[in-house]
């Protein structure tokens, strides 16, 4: 057990990130009972399809919303407190849901408070979490941390909690938010085992908004991160184009029923898992300029070849292709940024990457419904693989450069 553990969390990388990837693998469990359970519970209170969309799209506003206002909070105060009280919150707010639930007194109203409020709370501890990983973790080690993370979100969040939270939805409207709650309450208990280096934070102004200029400005002077953060917003525009309306494009074009289209997902995250467990080998063998630039290529040919593909098996191995690029590309360039970033603004440089990566999947998500109406299911991917050719055109050159940035670069 002990060689597997060192496997999975080598003793270089210290016991806090240990304790730390314990915490994140089991709220990543809970996060995916509920992806499941979550859209019955909705369906099972209204046939509204703008009330169901609403479900969606509440635990999206936050970030939207208040994104950059978390990170500049996550800059000013005890990151590890926000984790435990973030946490501690989604745990309070889930055991409400689920009294009313057992009580009957449930509502759509009360769902959509309820979504709501867990979003804000996973917003500031998901924020906090990133900004943590850096202060206990050596920055050449950033690439696997971020690897074996993104490890328990394609295994917890997107293939055994589903599965998990559809199964004890069966069971009783109330079981699976019970164990979304308990969950969330052990990440929280294996979370207060972490020990914090003294963080170096920069000297708060009296406003946060100044500190959130503070930290776009910080950005808009770092070429490097400026120019990935500009990336990520354009690659999530012309990604969720295509993958917004996925399920449209597989039925129309590849005639697939609801197991067929199921398994194109699995496909993206058996291809992910393979990939961030091989992430390591990767690093070491490939220059990180040289995988950088071979992952957003990959990206513009993955979307090529199911614009023109309408064979269900065909489709099924680009998903496989898809899921490898896209999680080491995930891991990589959040490395990247974490290296190039000071600990005093890990809080509100990472906040804006995800502000950009949230805004860009909803702008994509939206022009793709536009695209596929207008000229059908498989133009969307069309549209991507232009936008982000384009995209990769204009930063290959400095994609080298990037990929090495450093706090001392800015």
């Amino acid at each position: 057990m002990g060689r597997i553990a060192d496997v999975i969390a080598p003793p270089r990388m210290g016991t806090a990130f240990r304790w730390n990837l314990g915490s994140s693998w089991a709220g990543q469990i809970g996060d995916g009972v509920a992806l499941a359970a979550g859209p019955l519970l909705v369906a099972s209170l209204t046939r509204e399809p703008v009330l169901i969309a609403a479900a969606a799209m509440v635990q999206r506003l936050p970030a939207l919303a208040l994104g950059l206002y978390a990170g500049a909070v996550v800059d000013r105060v005890d990151r590890r407190a926000v984790v435990l009280v973030a946490n501690l919150a989604r745990v309070l707010v889930l055991g409400v849901l689920v009294t009313t639930i057992l009580t009957g007194g449930v509502s759509i109203g009360l769902l959509l408070g309820v979504l709501f409020v867990v979003g804000i709370a996973e917003l500031f501890a998901d924020t906090s979490w990133r900004a943590v990983l850096p202060m206990i973790v050596p920055p050449a080690d950033l690439g696997i941390a971020n690897a074996r993370q993104m490890s328990g979100f394609l295994v917890g969040n997107q293939l055994l909690g589903p599965a998990v939270g559809a199964g004890l939805f069966a069971l009783g409207a109330a079981v699976p938010f019970g164990l979304q709650a308990g969950a969330l309450l052990l990440a929280a208990g294996l979370f207060t085992r972490v020990r914090l280096p003294a963080e170096h934070r920069a000297r708060p102004s009296q406003h946060v908004g100044r500190d959130i200029v503070d930290g776009l400005r910080w950005i808009r002077h770092h070429a490097a991160v400026r120019t990935l953060t500009l990336v990520i917003l354009a690659f999530n525009i012309t990604w969720g184009a295509p993958w917004g309306v996925l399920v449209y494009w597989a039925q129309e074009r590849l005639g697939v029923d609801a197991i067929g289209f199921g398994l194109l997902t699995t496909a993206t995250a058996a291809g992910g898992i393979v990939a961030v467990l091989s992430y390591g080998r990767l690093e070491q063998r490939v220059p990180l300029g040289r995988l950088m630039k071979g992952c957003l290529l990959l990206e513009v040919l993955t979307h090529l070849a199911l614009a023109v593909t309408t064979v269900w098996v065909v489709a099924l191995a680009i998903m496989v292709v898809f899921g490898a690029y896209a999680f080491v590309w995930a891991s990589l360039s959040s490395a990247v940024r974490q290296r190039a970033t000071p600990i005093a603004y890990q809080g509100r440089v990472g906040s804006v990457y995800w502000v950009g990566l949230v805004g860009g999947l909803l702008i994509g998500q939206g022009l793709g419904g536009l695209i596929a109406d207008r000229f059908g299911p498989a133009a969307p991917f069309w549209f991507a693989a232009v936008g982000a050719g384009l995209t990769l055109a204009l930063v290959w050159r400095r994609l080298d450069s990037i990929a090495h940035a450093d706090a001392g670069s800015a």
